[in-house]
């Protein structure tokens, strides 16, 4: 199984941000643009596709896993949507509990369905999120203590936020 940063900076594969920052507007796009690219991605993250490398269909089942999962989170409906293509079932492990094992095709793949899978077993899934900024939608892990951040980081995303409602109110005001 991989980890959590791993779904989310697989979910980051595409970047949606359309914001301004210091003047300087961040230019969107997609990470995974061919099987080279899925090949080079999960590479860097230890995913192994063992001898034969990703091809055109591999890449567009991710992409799809990718945007299932995304749009998940964007209708608040929990991964089960995101998981729907990929089956799972219960095996016995070397501890004599079970675990899933997803059976969707390549071990990459089983692997980022597995580590979904779990996060939800495990409750974790609900502090993946997508950034509540329209102009962000980054995907990141909410560290909050009580579960409920709204953005990928206060800094940015965050103090913008609050920035625009706080000039609102002023406008308001007057």
């Amino acid at each position: 199984m991989v980890s959590l940063q791993v779904i989310e900076d697989f979910l980051n594969t595409v970047d949606e941000r359309t914001f301004k920052r210091h003047g300087e507007s961040h230019v969107p796009g997609e990470r995974l643009t061919s099987p080279q690219a899925l090949a080079d991605w999960l590479t860097d993250r230890g995913l192994d596709f063992g001898n034969s490398p990703p091809r055109a269909a591999d890449l567009e089942t991710a992409i799809a896993l990718r945007t299932a999962l995304r749009q998940a989170l964007v209708a608040d409906t929990g991964a089960a949507a995101g998981l729907a293509e990929h089956p799972l079932r219960l095996e016995p492990d070397a501890s004599g509990g079970l675990r899933l094992v997803a059976t969707s095709g390549p071990a990459w793949l089983n692997a980022i369905v597995e580590t979904v899978a779990g996060s939800v077993a495990r409750g974790e899934w609900s502090r993946i999120k997508l950034c509540a900024a329209p102009d962000c939608r980054w995907a990141f892990y909410d560290v909050s203590r009580n579960g409920r951040g709204r953005w990928c980081t206060m800094e940015i995303c965050g103090n913008r936020h609050k920035t625009r409602t706080y000039r609102e109110r002023r406008r308001h005001e007057a």
